[in-house]
């Protein structure tokens, strides 16, 4: 009997040594942009998981649209004025919140961004942003199209005389996330081209991008980026895109983008492999979406790059608890993406990141 009590104490001991460091039950409010969008529900599923494996309470609060940026500030000060452990924030706007920010910030409740998080924030407001990074998510899209046999063909084959043209297609040059994965598209897919025509690889289109090449260019890495973000004018910078000649491959960099190709080919159908007015061309977008998904799934699109909304989900929690903790937190946590083709979408470790 003794014995078994003996061990008992010690397997408790083990399990306090293994909590966190505070009471449990601690009350952790997360603020998203939105609640009813299936990328917002995929987050709160993983800071669920983050606060069942950290032993802590959350709240999980966002306005209906990302529009709403006078009910996203109510639920803040709703959150704050419970005097939580500590806040996650996706601010839709950062300007609005600033004396949230401050005041958090006077009350010692550590605030952890995510998502886009909370750019330009006071100084010391944000203890630490849990978010996709997009040069990495660009550069992924860069590796995943030189391994497509028929890019890497066309590239082999231009010449100055016949160059071969490879689209970015940002609905801005702007806003940090769109400019982030062009800018990591450009950077890891000029690299690649340089090993196959050294000198030749010139990056054109927008003054923001352009590298001019050495040698007379072989290899046009062509940037495209619209008058505005409106869906028409998407689609005239798409169809603008689809005209240019020897047209190897488009990179889409966001999900406004991607809308803009699949309008300017017939919701997708033009692409399409056997029969398709663009069946040679290569598409790999960004995001996902009923239509983009659609579009991968019928091959039209070889394949898309997603972030990974259950982690950025888990990581703002986590986060949130090494905060409380007074552990140290680097002030950029890269919550990961994935690249999802029509033979693995289905698999149980991408399908929920791929939100309507």
């Amino acid at each position: 009997m003794k014995k078994l009590l003996s061990i008992a104490l010690a397997l408790m001991l083990v399990l306090a040594m293994a909590a966190p460091a505070f009471a449990e039950g601690e009350y952790i409010a997360i603020i998203s942009k939105g609640f009813q969008h299936q990328f917002w529900q995929t987050v709160l599923m993983g800071s669920e998981q983050a606060a069942a494996d950290y032993n802590v309470e959350i709240t999980f609060d966002g306005p209906a649209s990302e529009s709403e940026i006078s009910v996203q500030i109510d639920q803040l000060n709703a959150a704050l004025a419970n005097n939580p452990a500590a806040l996650c924030l996706a601010a839709l706007d950062t300007e609005s919140v600033t004396e949230q920010l401050l005041s958090a910030q006077e009350k010692g409740i550590p605030v952890i961004g995510f998502d886009s998080g909370v750019p330009n924030a006071p100084e010391g407001t944000i203890a630490s942003t849990a978010s996709t990074n997009n040069e990495n998510a660009g550069a992924l899209a860069a590796t995943e199209m030189i391994k497509i046999e028929a890019v890497v063909s066309a590239l082999e084959a231009a010449t100055a005389e016949a160059p071969v043209t490879v689209a970015v297609f940002s609905q801005d040059a702007t806003s940090a996330s769109v400019t982030g994965r062009t800018i990591g598209f450009l950077n890891e897919f000029k690299a690649l081209c340089e090993e196959i025509k050294p000198g030749q690889v010139a990056i054109t289109g927008h003054d923001r991008y352009a590298e001019a090449s050495a040698e007379p260019m072989a290899i046009d890495i062509n940037v495209n980026v619209p008058a505005s973000t409106s869906s028409t004018d998407c689609q005239t910078t798409a169809q603008g895109i689809l005209a240019k000649d020897n047209l190897v491959a488009i990179f889409c960099s966001n999900e406004a983008s991607v809308g803009g190709v699949l309008a300017a080919t017939t919701d997708g159908s033009d692409l399409d492999r056997e029969n398709g007015r663009y069946k040679d061309l290569i598409v790999i977008g960004f995001d996902a979406g009923v239509n983009q998904k659609t579009a991968v799934r019928e091959q039209w699109f070889y394949g898309s790059v997603t972030q990974d909304p259950y982690m950025i989900g888990y990581y703002a929690v986590e986060l949130a608890v090494k905060a409380i903790n007074g552990e140290p937190i680097d002030e950029i946590v890269d919550t990961g993406c994935q690249f999802y083709t029509y033979e693995n979408m289905d698999d149980e470790a991408i399908a929920p990141l791929l939100y309507d």
